[in-house]
């Protein structure tokens, strides 16, 4: 099997788990990350015994979103550059989207930013009752531009809308009520409820399933192609290399209230 920067893969049977593995900064999202979920699911349709995939991660956190000591980094790189990264990033999230096995999010903490955008990319998802969600872009100064398409289908436009103008954190169980999660268990149920939600997908058709998949692609309106991927990459590019994209990821890591908000 395919050997990983910064995940874990485990196959159960026909489960495949496959777990992000950067704990140590919350799961955040950097060129490798992407690199490798994009290589996961790649390696997921080549395996004709994996019939189910779990999203999971390490650690205390799900996801927080993009790292953002790397797009700092990436802000000094050309518009160009970041439109081509971006575009990297709209496809992997397509590629969990359009897998043609059903993928569970196992979320077990906290979700931000792109890491919401990978709960609402997978067609099942699973959350632990203290998680909270947040969708902080505008606050940084950037747009949750790629994950946009997903956080639609999953809220709905109005819901999306409110959270990501308003960078609102809310809990699982609101998340919930919104669509965007669809069970909410304690804690220490988290698993159980994962494997057994697995083991209901496993007692339906594999080629029903995908064709299932196939039929709502279809049936949604705005499809998740080449145009709409490129769109989305122009949109988060144009932010991080804008002066309110550096100074609001700027302000972030220095710890310090950016320069649109007012002063007390």
């Amino acid at each position: 099997m395919t050997s990983y920067q910064h995940l874990e893969i485990e196959d159960r049977g026909a489960v495949r788990w496959i777990w992000l593995n950067r704990p140590e900064v919350r799961n955040a999202f950097n060129d490798a990350l992407i690199a490798d979920l994009a290589a996961a699911f790649a390696a997921v349709e080549a395996a004709a015994g994996v019939r189910v995939v779990v999203m999971a991660a390490r650690g205390p956190a799900f996801c927080a979103g993009a790292d953002l000591h790397w797009m700092r980094s990436m802000a000094a790189f050309s518009h160009a550059d970041n439109h081509a990264d971006a575009l990297r990033i709209a496809r992997m999230f397509n590629a969990v989207h359009a897998c043609s096995r059903p993928v569970i999010a196992r979320v077990q903490g906290d979700a931000y930013g792109g890491g919401v955008g990978l709960a609402a990319a997978c067609d099942i998802v699973i959350a632990a009752e203290p998680v909270n969600f947040g969708l902080s872009e505008v606050r940084l100064g950037i747009v949750a531009a790629t994950i946009s398409p997903h956080l639609v289908r999953a809220m709905g436009a109005r819901q999306a809308a409110r959270y990501m103008l308003t960078a609102e954190k809310f809990p699982a169980t609101q998340a919930k009520a919104l669509g965007l999660v669809h069970e909410v268990t304690k804690a220490n149920a988290l698993d159980a409820e994962v494997e057994r939600q697995a083991q209901v997908l496993l007692s339906s058709s594999p080629a029903a399933l995908a064709a299932t998949k196939r039929l709502l692609a279809d049936v949604i309106e705005a499809p998740l192609d080449d145009v709409l991927l490129a769109a989305t990459a122009k949109c988060i590019a144009d932010a991080r290399v804008s002066p309110e994209g550096r100074e609001g990821i700027s302000a972030f890591l220095e710890k310090r209230a950016p320069s649109w908000v007012p002063k007390k």
